[in-house]
């Protein structure tokens, strides 16, 4: 309904009746001022809510109108003024509400690439020392591959194709066994082997001086030094302990046993 509609057929009724103000509000108790208002869809002026279809409702039955449909034209009127504010509250709203800088989307834009790169970065970073720290180390001795093997092999040069018994020349020791015993190996005063031996396993070691082999069981154990036949560590049967240098070499027989 456009804005005049109510209040103008409201007043024309009055006139239409010879109805003054003052005796409607004589009738009705409602006061002058509201019922110019109504005539002039003045809302603001007058308390709302249901203050107003109270006051309509009484100066329709007073004027013998039909009170249902004229309450129904007073909601569409009111109501459209409602609206009204309601846009114009949204509108100042709007109007409060500072419109979002240019600048704040490029910064976060930039902000994410720059984490990005520092993932990137922090990734490659992370990768390379996890390669660096994971590449093993190189071996600094020799060992020799047996199973379930502790023997520590020395780092002296590898043994030259066949025996040698010149001065200078490295000393290299093989050890075999008919049954299982264990044996203790030094060469040159360091431990290169403390450990069981198997039958048919064979141990090499290297020095520059001297062996000691001490075994649990003498007669289990085969000695060979560059190559020749060693005498028992021990008597059959016992333990026992013998030191091998160049000497054995020239003087094979002798060898230095004890029990």
């Amino acid at each position: 309904m456009a804005r005049g509609n109510f209040g103008e057929r409201l007043k024309r009724e009055r006139e239409l009746r010879e109805v003054t103000l003052e005796e409607i509000t004589q009738a009705t108790r409602i006061g002058s001022r509201f019922l110019e208002a109504l005539e002039n869809e003045e809302w603001d002026k007058l308390p709302g809510g249901v203050f107003n279809r109270g006051f309509v409702r009484s100066i329709a039955h007073y004027l013998g109108l039909g009170e249902e449909a004229f309450l129904a034209e007073y909601d569409l009127a009111y109501g459209a003024h409602a609206d009204q504010l309601a846009q114009k509250h949204a509108q100042k709203l709007e109007d409060r509400i500072p419109p979002t800088p240019l600048w704040i989307p490029f910064a976060l834009a930039l902000v994410a690439l720059l984490l990005l790169a520092a993932i990137i970065v922090g990734g490659i970073y992370g990768w390379r020392r996890f390669v660096r720290h994971s590449n093993p180390k190189p071996a600094a001795t020799i060992t020799t591959p047996t199973a379930n093997s502790s023997t520590i092999a020395s780092a002296s040069p590898p043994p030259t194709a066949g025996p040698s018994n010149a001065a200078g020349s490295p000393l290299q020791l093989s050890i075999s066994a008919s049954t299982m015993t264990h044996v203790r190996v030094q060469a040159d005063g360091a431990l290169v082997m403390d450990d069981a031996i198997r039958p048919g396993e064979n141990r090499h070691f290297f020095a520059g001086i001297e062996f000691v082999v001490a075994t649990g069981d003498s007669s289990a154990l085969l000695l060979e030094l560059n190559g020749e036949a060693m005498p028992p560590v021990g008597a059959p049967g016992t333990s026992g302990t013998i030191t091998l240098t160049r000497k054995n070499l020239r003087q094979a027989p002798g060898g230095n046993s004890q029990p």
